[in-house]
Parts: C-alpha cells; sequence; structure tokens
C-alpha cells in the first residue's frame, strides 16, 4: 500500500509554478451547415499571456476536426493570489 500523506496534486504544481486556470470560448461553424455556428467551452491550466496549452489543443482543432474555428474568447486567473490584508482598528476578546 502506498501512501498518499503529503502527496499534492499535479494541478497545485502548476498554480504555485505561476498557471492559472484559462476558460475558452470556442465558437466555429458546423462541417455541414456552414451558416450555423457551435459552441465548446475548453478549460485547462496555462500560462498567460502566451496559453501554450491552448495554442496546441487549437492546432490540434485545426489539424484534426472538421469544424472549421470562428472565434475563440479567452479568459484567465491566477488562483493563487497574495493574501488581501487590510488594518484592524482593535482586537476584541471575549470570554
Amino acid at each position: 500500500m502506498v501512501s498518499r500523506v503529503g502527496v499534492v496534486s499535479d494541478d497545485f504544481r502548476k498554480q504555485v509554478l505561476g498557471y492559472g486556470l484559462t476558460t475558452a470560448e470556442i465558437l466555429y461553424r458546423m462541417p455541414d451547415h456552414k451558416s450555423l455556428l457551435q459552441t465548446y467551452v475548453w478549460q485547462n491550466y496555462d500560462m498567460f499571456p502566451k496559453f501554450p496549452a491552448l495554442t496546441d489543443f487549437l492546432a490540434f482543432w485545426q489539424e484534426k476536426l472538421d469544424g472549421p474555428l470562428f472565434s475563440v474568447t479567452v479568459a484567465h486567473s491566477k488562483l493563487i493570489k497574495p493574501a488581501e490584508l487590510r488594518a484592524v482598528d482593535g482586537v476584541f476578546r471575549l470570554h
């Protein structure tokens, strides 16, 4: 039996290395009906601003899939951020 105590996930490691959660809304034309648009949502951890994982996925799409891309809208957020601090005027203790 292998103990997994203290083991962190690959997703957490990526976040510590600076990756952020990237979401792309991909609009593409239907292969049989070019006038119709379909949407596909892709989400993965990626590096801002070059987005190598998204770039690889879009290259795969254009090479292997039939639906031509129409547009790609990207949102990106770093999930591990510096803590937000604010001054406190006093400390109150209740017994």
